[in-house]
């Protein structure tokens, strides 16, 4: 398995056990808000979004404990991206024989799109889980550093921002921000690691 985001296979088997609340926070922590996020890129609305993420969970639920990494038919990721997509299309479908008025006059145009299996789809699917992987994982490790080490990792590593001018704002110096911003990259990757397949 060299996909180091495949899902941790012990999740999956964990999730057999509709009673195991820590394994499905977990797992709805970190697609829940991929499959909303997917759904709201398409033209949903909010509640429409959010009910299409309970089906897609409703429609998982009997089946994520059983799922076994075969390497010819993908990764799970891949097969929640289908499940995704085939609820996405029956919305759809069902919304082009009941029209609703939304105000915005390309709405029902919108709504009569059904999502295409184009390779497109896959690579934003694949951006967004990542995202959201890294979203996860920082406000699991955030805590754990003083809030001038995190800023220093931030403002360098995500925002974009010259280390002088972070060192300048911070009262560190350019090695003290550099030394921050790889100790969260780190741990980052770590919590990452802890967080999928090896």
């Amino acid at each position: 398995m060299d996909d180091a985001l495949l899902t941790r296979l012990s999740l999956l088997v964990r999730l057999e056990n509709p009673d195991d609340h820590a394994a499905w926070q977990q797992f709805v922590e970190l697609y829940g808000r991929l499959v909303y996020g997917f759904a709201r890129d398409r033209g949903l609305q909010d509640a429409d979004a959010a009910d299409l993420t309970q089906e897609v969970f409703l429609d998982i639920a009997p089946k994520a404990g059983r799922w076994h990494f075969d390497p010819a038919l993908g990764s799970f990721r891949n097969w929640l991206y289908g499940v995704t997509r085939h609820k996405l299309a029956r919305f759809f479908e069902r919304r082009s024989t009941q029209p609703v008025g939304s105000g915005d006059s390309n709405a029902t145009q919108r709504l009569a799109e059904v999502p295409s299996p184009e390779p497109g789809l896959e690579a934003i699917w694949e951006k967004e889980f990542q995202e959201q992987l890294f979203r996860v994982a920082a406000a699991k490790i955030r805590d754990s550093f003083t809030p001038s080490t995190w800023q220093a990792f931030w403002r360098t590593a995500v925002d974009g921002e010259e280390g002088a001018k972070v060192a300048a704002d911070l009262g560190l110096s350019v090695g003290a921000v550099y030394v921050a911003k790889s100790r969260v990259l780190a741990r980052l990757s770590e919590q990452i690691k802890q967080m999928n397949v090896e």
